[in-house]
């Protein structure tokens, strides 16, 4: 046997070891969500998730912040397609954070689950102006501070 054929014969056997590995195991679409939900908040430029209604009045009345908000997923086999919905900071590019959302979702889906993640589909639902509003406000009170002098 050649190499080339080792190497095929060898990423055969992985393969197979993956398949039989994730029989009977059923995994939430919560639980995907859940994940997807802590990669995207560890990127930079991600003001917050785009969520529902009823997912902002649960999360006032449980005290609790809901990791899966702004999070659609649909599990079929062990195929993956993801959904994201975000709010991006002000100043921030998009395409950058929208491509670092995907590769990190799709990294952490994919390495505690074992789903292959097809898709990862980022929606930019607003831009947070909040933190434009505050670099004004600290620019025209150092400008009155220096007008005082």
């Amino acid at each position: 046997m050649s190499e080339e054929n080792q190497e095929k014969g060898e990423i055969v056997e992985l393969e197979e070891e993956i398949k039989t590995e994730n029989e009977g195991i059923q995994i939430s679409n919560d639980v995907v969500a859940v994940i997807a939900g802590v990669a995207v908040s560890e990127v930079s430029g991600v003001a917050g998730m785009a969520g529902g209604f009823a997912g902002g009045i649960s999360e006032v009345f449980s005290g609790k912040k809901n990791l899966a908000k702004g999070i659609k997923v649909e599990v079929s086999g062990s195929q993956a397609k993801i959904d994201v919905n975000i709010i991006v900071e002000y100043g921030s590019r998009i395409p950058d954070v929208a491509f670092e959302i995907q590769n990190r979702v799709k990294k952490a889906v994919e390495s505690m689950t074992g789903l292959n993640v097809e898709e990862v589909n980022v929606h930019v639902q607003g831009v947070n102006t909040d933190r434009a509003k505050e670099e004004k406000q600290v620019e025209v009170s150092d400008e009155i501070e220096n007008e005082d002098d």
